[in-house]
């Protein structure tokens, strides 16, 4: 308890974390009174942020009572008290600094004011927002991002494949073995994780493989062609593997742009469309310019055609291997007409249990961590659910590498049997894309 700590917390940190306020142990929380001002604001609405906004009010009014504004309010066994500064407390050094009246200035004078107020006591500024953070240490101020949920080494997601080095005995072995070969026999057994993929390398030869935790063997990866679109490296063979592998539940897909994370998951399954009821892609609408959907003319599907033109590009290239008149693309377009194969935006499925589905979440980097849990709650019998995403192109304004969603579930389910990841690393949509991929 000696070194315990005052946080005061900045709204984007509720707005991200409704749950936030048990996740600092036995530390005290300061809550500006003006930060509920800005949460008025997100009460109402369908996005994520106006979930947490209600959920974090509803939580804040069972600890409420008039000891919030003096003594404070226990927040629980094991942690801190809640403590909430009313009025319009002043700091000269912010105003000399920073004149203008605005919320972020008023939080950085509550800050100054409980360091001064607590001299021997720490006093810790928890924001996401990378300008106030700036401007919080411009004043010699203390001042940390919202960590709780951030992946300690992200940059393992844009790391190749692993390759190890066997006999080329051994892998003549899994080259002739329907069953695969026990990881003990490759002394890999407590190296790998559940079905990782890898390359196995002799003086000889080499083999694509795979680990399979239901049956602890490794077996070859083979690579297979899935509605007319064919893997053309290493990664994407390990991804056709885990996206065709029906006792993998969930799986993740990462990689840069350009590498073919939605193109393989939508092959893949109308490859598989008779193990299951329906095909669903979805993403996220990361609206422009603060704009919300609403602004946009035209009823619900046309408010969000234009965010889901991508996933309608990827099924276009997947037509494209066909002739016009192919029994295959008649099947596509009966899938369409009989929403057997769904495209829509993310934010219709919130509610819904699916079953039986194929589901496909593109673009979810730009997802928290509490909306990659509640997508993956809505999974029931016999559905399978993939994630992709691009780590390094997010769009949201207070998530990283770190702390997204996306890489965020790869780091807890990672030693799980029904989840797998693969990272793709090669570019394959143009010489061009890859070369802008990589000097750009």
């Amino acid at each position: 308890m000696g070194n315990k700590k005052n946080f005061v917390l900045d709204t984007n940190v509720i707005l991200h974390d409704y749950n936030c306020l048990k996740n600092f142990q036995e530390n005290d929380i300061y809550l500006p009174i003006v930060i509920f001002e800005e949460l008025d604001k997100f009460k109402k609405g369908n996005e994520q942020i106006n979930f947490n906004t209600r959920e974090f009010i509803r939580e804040l009014d069972l600890v409420s009572s008039d000891g919030l504004f003096n003594e404070g309010v226990s927040l629980g066994e094991g942690l801190g008290n809640l403590f909430v500064v009313p009025g319009d407390i002043k700091s000269e050094k912010v105003e000399a600094s920073f004149p203008e009246r605005k919320p972020d200035h008023q939080i950085l004078a509550v800050v100054d004011y409980l360091e001064k107020k607590n001299p021997n006591t720490k006093t810790i500024l928890v924001t996401k927002d990378i300008n106030l953070r700036m401007k919080a240490r411009s004043l010699g101020l203390i001042c940390e991002d919202y960590i709780n949920d951030k992946v300690i080494n992200a940059d393992i997601f844009e790391k190749s494949n692993e390759s190890y080095d066997v006999t080329a005995e051994l892998i003549d072995e899994i080259y002739s073995s329907r069953e695969g070969v026990d990881a003990k026999e490759l002394g890999l057994q407590n190296v790998l994780r559940p079905n990782e993929c890898f390359i196995l390398k002799s003086d000889r030869n080499s083999v694509l493989a795979r680990y399979n935790p239901f049956t602890h063997t490794v077996h070859r990866v083979r690579k297979s062609k899935n509605y007319g679109i064919e893997p053309r490296n290493a990664e994407q063979s390990f991804a056709f593997e885990v996206l065709n592998d029906p006792d993998i539940k969930l799986v993740a897909i990462t990689g840069k742009a350009g590498t073919g994370k939605t193109l393989l998951a939508l092959a893949a399954a109308l490859t598989n469309l008779n193990d299951y009821k329906q095909v669903l892609l979805a993403r996220p609408i990361v609206a422009l310019s603060n704009k919300d959907i609403g602004f946009l003319p035209g009823d619900a599907n046309e408010k969000v055609a234009p965010y889901m033109q991508p996933l309608f590009d990827n099924l276009n290239v997947i037509k494209n291997q066909f002739a016009p008149s192919s029994t295959e693309i008649k099947k596509i377009d009966e899938l369409q007409k009989s929403n057997q194969l769904v495209i829509e935006a993310l934010a219709f499925i919130r509610g819904r249990s699916l079953s039986e589905t194929y589901c496909i979440i593109d673009e979810a980097q730009n997802l928290t961590p509490h909306e990659i849990k509640t997508i993956i709650t809505r999974a029931g019998e016999g559905t399978k659910m993939v994630f992709t995403g691009d780590i390094q192109q997010i769009d949201q304004p207070y998530l990283d590498s770190e702390s997204n969603g996306l890489v965020y579930m790869i780091d807890r389910m990672k030693e799980q049997n029904l989840f797998a990841h693969v990272n793709l690393v090669k570019g394959e949509r143009s010489q061009l894309s890859e070369l802008a991929s990589i000097l750009m």
